[in-house]
């Protein structure tokens, strides 16, 4: 590894010690499916986020609700204290493509139907208010 390559891997690694985040990763579901859970939780205070993951009726949520569950639990060793209502929130969350696999289906006369099997990539960083307030 070339020197300049090996500083912006340090760097990214001590950038990396600030943050607190968790990732899922090749989670067998459409990233299209799993937007639109990761949308009703974005911003949102994370024990509140974990309520209405808890009650969404979508496949994706218990999924995300273990991920935050386990960035919750990050913060909380990082820091070395509990976390309490109100002072947690989702700083950032997006979903990513992952790969995808591809099958065969049968068809009339002969022919096969491609059928794409989509997975994705969840990422989830969790932050205290007062932070969030000044970066803005």
């Amino acid at each position: 590894m070339g020197a300049r390559k090996r500083i912006s891997a340090e760097a990214r690694k001590e950038a990396n010690k600030s943050m607190y985040f968790a990732k899922l990763r090749n989670v067998p579901t459409s990233p299209r499916k799993m937007r639109l859970v990761v949308d009703m939780i974005r911003g949102m205070e994370v024990f509140r986020a974990l309520g209405v993951l808890k009650f969404s009726n979508k496949e994706a949520a218990a999924r995300v609700e273990k991920l935050l569950r386990s960035a919750i639990a990050n913060w909380e060793q990082k820091n070395e204290r509990k976390a309490e209502a109100g002072k947690l929130f989702v700083s950032s969350i997006y979903v990513d493509c992952a790969t995808t696999l591809k099958r065969m289906r049968p068809a009339p006369q002969g022919r096969g139907h491609r059928i794409r099997k989509r997975s994705n990539h969840v990422t989830l960083f969790v932050d205290t208010l007062n932070t969030n307030d000044s970066q803005n």
